[in-house]
C-alpha cells in the first residue's frame, strides 16, 4: 500500500465530508466542490488526493466497512466475559446502523437498483464485511469459550451474522426486541458449540 493510499488527516477530512454528504443527499447528488468546501480544502486537493469521484468512492466505501467491523469488534469486547451483553451491544449496533446508516444497510443486504452510483462500490464489499462480521464474532467468542468446538463455533458465528443480516432486510419488530431474542439465540448457538456431545 503505497504513501497515496495511506491514512492522513487531509484524507481523513475529505472522506468525512463526502460521507456526511451522501447520507444527506445521495452520492450522485454529492459534488467534489461541496466535498472540498465541507472539509475545508481547495477542490485541487480533493482531486490529488483521490483523483476522480470514483477514487473518493473506492476511499469511503473502504473506510466505511472499516469502520463497520471496527464498532462491531468494540461492542463485542465492551462486556468482558459476559457473552450475552457482548452479542446483544453488537447485535442491536448493528441494526441500528442499518436502519439510520443508508451505506451500511446497502453493504450489509448488497441493495441494487435505483441511480446511485455509490452502490457498486459498497456491494462489492458485502461478502467481505460478512465474512469480517463472523470472523470478529469467531473470535470473541473463541476467546470466551476457549473449549467450544471451531467448526460448531465457526457455524454459530456465521449463523448469527446471517440472522442479523435477515431481520435487516426484513424487520419484524423493533430493534431492541429483535436484538434480544438474536443475542439469547446467539448465547444458546455458542454455549451449544462449547458443550461437550454426550
Amino acid at each position: 500500500m503505497g504513501e497515496s493510499r495511506g491514512t492522513t488527516p487531509v484524507r481523513d477530512g475529505i472522506v468525512a465530508a463526502a460521507r456526511a454528504l451522501t447520507v444527506a443527499h445521495g452520492w450522485d447528488g454529492v459534488r467534489m466542490g461541496a466535498v472540498a468546501t465541507t472539509a475545508g480544502v481547495s477542490r485541487q486537493t480533493v482531486y490529488n488526493e483521490f483523483g476522480t469521484k470514483a477514487g473518493l468512492a473506492e476511499a469511503l466505501a473502504r473506510h466505511e466497512v472499516d469502520r463497520f467491523v471496527g464498532d462491531v469488534r468494540a461492542a463485542l469486547g465492551a462486556h468482558g466475559t459476559d457473552v450475552r451483553a457482548g452479542a446483544y451491544a453488537a447485535i442491536r449496533h448493528t441494526l441500528t446502523q442499518a436502519a439510520d446508516n443508508p451505506l451500511i444497510k446497502a453493504i450489509l443486504t448488497s441493495a441494487r437498483g435505483g441511480s446511485d452510483e455509490l452502490l457498486p462500490y459498497l456491494t462489492t464489499r458485502a461478502d467481505l464485511v460478512l465474512t469480517e462480521a463472523s470472523r470478529a464474532l469467531l473470535e470473541w467468542a473463541d476467546g470466551l469459550l476457549p473449549g467450544a468446538d471451531p467448526a460448531a463455533l465457526a457455524f454459530a458465528a456465521d449463523s448469527t451474522v446471517r440472522l442479523v443480516v435477515s431481520h435487516i432486510v426484513l424487520p419484524q419488530a423493533p430493534v431492541d426486541q429483535t436484538a434480544h431474542a438474536l443475542a439469547d439465540l446467539t448465547l444458546h448457538l455458542f454455549l451449544t458449540a462449547a458443550t461437550p456431545p454426550h
